[in-house]
């Protein structure tokens, strides 16, 4: 299984990656885990830039449709701002909307605050809109806030190992997605 993990922050320190970088150190043999780090490439989404009378698609966008669509499950980790998603992960998002390659992959959500619940609901309500299948077994919180842990750190921890490698078999598994 290819997993392509988000991260819809443009922190060098942020939680949400170092939650992605220590899903990718639990994945088990047969799992990639390959992390998008390219967010602040894209161009603001422009629909006049898309689609079939568009002078040329950007190619970061390309690259990254090119990634959705080689991959076979999507798991985004991303801070809540002002009670919503993160700017640069709707800009991708918004990117993914008109493509062929999105509708019908399998996402997990990771959540590095446990009172941060805005973003979450938003997201969940965007990417399904988008026709994402959720996979709800693999959607988890970690209580990160104020941690500093880094990847190594988070995948050390017994109970937050024990929540990504569950998110990673509920997506291996997928038996309920909304």
């Amino acid at each position: 299984m290819r997993i392509l993990a988000i991260c819809g922050s443009l922190r060098a320190a942020s939680s949400n990656l170092s939650a992605l970088q220590a899903l990718n150190l639990l994945a088990p043999p047969g799992v990639a885990v390959a992390l998008y780090r390219e967010l602040d490439t894209l161009p603001h989404f422009n629909p006049d830039l898309d689609g079939e009378q568009a002078p040329a698609t950007p190619p970061a966008v390309l690259d990254l449709r090119r990634r959705v669509g080689q991959c076979d499950a999507l798991v985004i980790s991303s801070p809540e701002y002002a009670h919503g998603v993160a700017g640069s992960l709707k800009n991708a998002l918004d990117w993914l909307v008109s493509c062929s390659e999105f509708p019908g992959k399998p996402v997990a959500l990771i959540n590095t605050a446990p009172r941060a619940f805005h973003a979450q609901t938003a997201l969940t309500e965007i990417l399904l809109t988008m026709s994402a299948q959720l996979v709800i077994e693999a959607c988890i919180t970690l209580p990160l806030s104020g941690s500093r842990l880094d990847g190594a750190g988070i995948a050390a921890d017994p109970q937050m190992a024990a929540a990504l490698r569950g998110a990673i078999a509920a997506l291996l598994t997928g038996p309920s997605r909304a």
